[in-house]
Parts: structure tokens; C-alpha cells; sequence
């Protein structure tokens, strides 16, 4: 069964300046929210089957709806996240199901490769409850420069019987890094660490 989805949130994050230095080119972010509803709401379902379907078809959308708002190719994509928010009907149980089995895959998909795991988290919360979707390369793990997070809100959602899902994608690492570690042009994309 699809998803059944109330609205599509897309928003982008671009730092130009930072400590008063141009940051060339600027860094971007991209943030794409889908609110659904909860099919599992209000009751036990031992099953989570139908979760995990939805979180398939939402790793495809919302990764590709990040690209294009980045105006990128798949392949210049560099970071990624994802995190959700389960309103008070449901249960923690309820996001990891859409964030755990299968949305990575359609996820990879839309940014072209992606070895390394995809950084996540979750909570319960009522309307207007921000979470902050955790970034990493998205080939190579120990890239310090890419530690990064975004914060997702919707200011109606999720109501009791309804879940926010968010992706995020970035074409860069934080602006100005300086903390060492894997560079980027030392990645090999092999391990999903380095």
C-alpha cells in the first residue's frame, strides 16, 4: 500500500559566509519532508511490514527531490540523513521501521552510490516537534568534514496519527573544515569507512 502523504516539504540551507570568509563555492543543503499517515496508529500491530514498504518508496522520492532542489547530478551528491518523528498515536518502533530496512536503497539510488551507512534518528512528538537529521558522507564514513546535521520541523505535523519523514542531502562538508581526517579526494568507497 502507498504511502498516504498529506504534503511534501522541500527547503535548501546555502552558506555563503562564515567567520565573516567567503566559503567557495557556498555550502547546500537540501531538506525534503513528507508527512504521512500513520497506518499503525492507535493500535499493536505486531507486522510492521506495510511500514517498511512506505519507507522504500519515501527513500527514493524524498532523495531525488533533494538532488533537484540542489540542481545536481545524482553523483555530486556528497552527504546524507535521514530521521523521523512519529506522533503520539504511533510508537518508536513505527520509524524505524520506515528509517531501518529499506529506505537506504532507493535512497543510494537517488544520489548515485552511497556505500556508507545512512545516519539517522527518531523521536515521538506532537505538532511543530524539530528533529535534527544527522549527516555523513555518504561514501566513506570517517569524513570529519561532513559530521554535519539539519533541522527538520513541520509547524502542523505530525499530528497523533501521523509521521514525519525527512531526507537530507548536501553537495559539500561544512563550511570551512579544519578538524582533519579522510579528505574527500582521499576516498576509496569501497567499505563505506574510507
Amino acid at each position: 500500500m502507498p504511502a498516504k502523504i498529506r504534503k511534501i516539504i522541500v527547503q535548501t540551507d546555502e552558506v555563503r559566509v562564515e567567520m565573516g570568509r567567503d566559503v567557495q563555492p557556498p555550502v547546500r543543503k537540501a531538506l525534503a519532508i513528507a508527512v504521512i499517515e500513520n497506518p499503525c496508529a492507535g493500535r499493536y500491530v505486531e507486522n510492521l511490514d506495510e511500514l517498511i514498504a512506505i519507507g522504500e518508496e519515501l527513500g527514493g522520492l524524498l532523495g531525488a527531490r533533494c538532488v533537484q532542489a540542489l540542481g545536481i547530478e545524482p553523483g555530486q551528491a556528497q552527504s546524507y540523513g535521514k530521521a523521523a518523528i512519529v506522533g503520539e498515536a504511533g510508537e518508536l518502533e513505527h520509524a524505524a521501521a520506515i528509517l531501518h530496512p529499506k529506505l537506504g536503497a532507493p535512497l543510494r539510488v537517488a544520489v548515485e552510490k552511497g556505500a556508507a551507512l545512512v545516519p539517522s534518528s527518531k523521536k515521538m512528538g506532537g505538532l511543530g516537534t524539530a528533529i535534527d537529521v544527522p549527516l555523513g558522507h555518504k561514501d566513506a564514513a570517517y569524513v570529519r568534514s561532513h559530521f554535519d546535521a539539519m533541522e527538520a520541523r513541520v509547524a502542523d505535523a505530525p499530528r497523533a496519527n501521523e509521521i514525519v519523514v525527512a531526507v537530507v542531502v548536501t553537495d559539500s562538508g561544512r563550511p570551512l573544515p579544519r578538524v582533519g581526517g579522510l579528505t574527500v579526494s582521499e576516498i576509496k568507497g569501497v567499505d563505506g569507512l574510507r
